[in-house]
């Protein structure tokens, strides 16, 4: 093994570690859903996107922040809504709203990362839809939209969904896929895709 593998192993080892037991616990529940994009938050140990309405999504065309008050359970994930009518509607069919991969970036799950996730940032893709970690995570996906949508199927299906975050997101952190890309040179790819390059 070399050194450098050695370092990024007990960098990642490390991290799992102070990472903490109860983000492990809230994205990774027990159910058929799992992993998800949730958080702990006051007594409720598993709030999906943070509180996101994931109903307004598909019937405003837009991100609506949840209120406590309408709130759903669903794989024993929490589920907040800005009305009592998005409620219903989550209620009457839950499976139709949930966001694709768990609600983590859909540009992660390109690599096979389930990372990341701002509710504020998504698009509907044939009628489901999809989180970003940000909108140059967005900009990055939609170089090659049919493409990464493949490839984030694909990893989703085969080595995320039903497994541990935190370990396939370490995994592939560690090892990663042969079309990877940092930050840095996506943000290139984006630049050069949007003419930007050498500007």
């Amino acid at each position: 093994m070399t050194t450098r593998f050695l370092r990024q192993l007990l960098l990642a080892f490390a991290t799992l570690l102070l990472a903490g037991c109860g983000a492990m616990t809230a994205q990774n529940p027990s159910g058929k859903y799992t992993p998800v994009n949730a958080v702990a938050e006051g007594d409720e140990p598993r709030l999906m996107l943070k509180g996101a309405d994931v109903v307004a999504y598909f019937t405003e065309n837009k991100y609506r922040q949840g209120l406590a008050q309408y709130s759903s359970r669903y794989e024993d994930i929490a589920f907040r809504f800005a009305s009592a009518e998005n409620k219903a509607l989550f209620d009457r069919q839950p499976t139709k709203y949930l966001p694709e991969f768990g609600g983590y970036c859909a540009n992660g799950l390109v690599y096979g990362i389930p990372w990341g996730g701002d509710a504020d940032t998504w698009k509907m893709i044939n009628g489901k839809l999809y989180i970003f970690g940000g909108q140059a995570s967005k900009d990055g996906f939609e170089i090659d939209e049919k493409k990464n949508l493949a490839l984030a199927e694909t990893y989703w299906k085969d080595e995320v969904a039903g497994n541990n975050s935190f370990f396939q997101r370490w995994k592939r952190l560690v090892f990663r896929v042969p079309h990877y890309k940092s930050g840095e040179e996506l943000a290139k790819a984006v630049a050069a895709a949007k003419g930007g390059a050498g500007k």
